[in-house]
């Protein structure tokens, strides 16, 4: 399978087709939501529904009925309902708790027949036809979008169209894949160096990385504080007065919070940029609630939306986001001559290794090993692939004073 990479455009819109965007992805995520309430059951996971033609069989004419979508958005739609779904499923199996999926961003999938790439616009499908914004490039050539979608080593897959909120503007986020010739090696299989910046997320950190930069939550607890107490006295009073204010304190606390993970998207995507990094490796978020018990809603709030505001950033800059296992990550040395693993290694935010006795803070102990754990499971992908050839590529983890990989340690400043 051929490497994949994203561009991600700005789009200079029309009133007549952003009215006609907003219109088309309100009954993209109506779509989207009649086929999770379809698909969901309370009582059961075996009871939902999770075969994508089956529930396309069921849906599609209905929906064409109900909307006036274009064909492959309503596949789409359905298709992104089922496969959150089944995510729910698969971790509903292992139990943890989930809920039913519901859509509410203002995003739209769209493939090779609903939307149409020229060099300096897009031709979209939209309940009003089509429509053709333009792009916002930036000056400096290759941009991405150069590239990857205009280059002829690379194919169009698909993309999503994602409106955002605090800036009033629509990006797409085009997904590419890298076309291989017969004498051609993958860079993702061959022998391609990468570096890898390693990121944990907290509550009393909310981000820190390999690199040693800390994100505090402080700022954030205390004005995430601040609006819940304002929310409480409005709602005391009880009056229509204090309830419009209410809402419109809502509306604040929302582009606040979203202003607020916007900079440290920014902020760690330059840090992975100043530092060379090709990767940002964060942990699985999947079950975040329950390895971090006592977050509440609002940090489980900025760590998802910090991981998809920098999904989409990085690759502007060149730079991809994975996710890795998190198992263990706090409780292991991430000093490459130990690895002991022990629950009694961490206190709180100190991190004491009981073999080596190696000190360090825990969050940082914990980014390190997030970066590590990429870059094993990448070593691992390489030695397994037929084409990889020996498949000893470094991938290099970047730290505090040096760098790590995988299967050799090297001196760090303060270790």
């Amino acid at each position: 399978m051929g490497v994949r990479r994203t561009a991600v455009v700005k789009l200079v819109v029309s009133d007549e087709q952003r009215d006609a965007l907003h219109r088309t992805a309100e009954q993209y995520l109506y779509c989207a939501n009649r086929t999770a309430d379809y698909c969901w059951s309370d009582t059961s996971y075996a009871e939902c529904k999770t075969n994508k033609r089956e529930v396309r069989d069921a849906l599609y004419a209905d929906l064409r009925e109900e909307t006036d979508l274009q064909a492959q958005l309503v596949q789409a739609a359905i298709k992104r309902a089922v496969e959150a779904v089944k995510a729910c499923v698969k971790r509903w199996k292992k139990g943890q708790r989930v809920s039913q999926p519901t859509f509410t961003a203002e995003t739209i999938d769209y493939d090779t027949r609903s939307a149409t790439f020229y060099r300096n616009k897009v031709s979209l499908a939209t309940v009003e036809g089509r429509v053709e914004p333009s792009f916002v490039l930036p000056a400096d050539s290759p941009t991405p979008y150069e590239r990857y979608v205009l280059s002829e080593n690379y194919e169009f897959r698909e993309s999503t169209l994602r409106y955002d909120a605090t800036t009033d503007e629509f990006y797409l986020n085009i997904s590419t894949r890298r076309i291989h010739s017969d004498d051609e090696v993958s860079e993702d299989t061959g022998h391609s160096d990468q570096t890898v910046l390693g990121i944990d997320l907290g509550v009393n950190s909310l981000a820190v990385s390999s690199t040693g930069t800390f994100w505090q939550g402080d700022d954030y607890d205390h004005w995430c504080r601040e609006f819940e107490k304002r929310r409480g006295e409005m709602q005391r009073r009880g009056t229509q007065a204090a309830h419009k204010a209410l809402l419109r304190l809502g509306k604040r606390e929302e582009a606040w919070r979203k202003q607020y993970i916007h900079t440290i998207a920014n902020e760690l995507v330059s840090e992975a940029v100043e530092h060379d990094c090709d990767v940002i490796a964060f942990e699985d978020l999947s079950d975040i609630r329950e390895r971090l018990p006592y977050a509440k809603w609002h940090h489980v709030w900025a760590f998802r939306r910090l991981f998809e505001y920098v999904s989409y950033k990085a690759p502007e800059q060149g730079v991809s986001v994975e996710q890795v296992e998190p198992t263990h990550t706090s409780q292991r040395c991430s000093r490459m001559d130990c690895g002991f693993t022990h629950d009694g290694n961490r206190h709180g935010e100190h991190f004491e290794c009981q073999k080596c006795g190696y000190e360090v803070n825990a969050d940082y102990n914990a980014a390190k090993n997030i970066g590590v754990r990429y870059a094993r499971k990448r070593q691992h992908k390489l030695r397994s692939s037929p084409k990889s050839g020996s498949g000893d590529a470094p991938v290099d983890v970047r730290v505090n004073g040096g760098t790590l990989n995988g299967e050799s340690y090297q001196p760090l400043a303060g270790d």
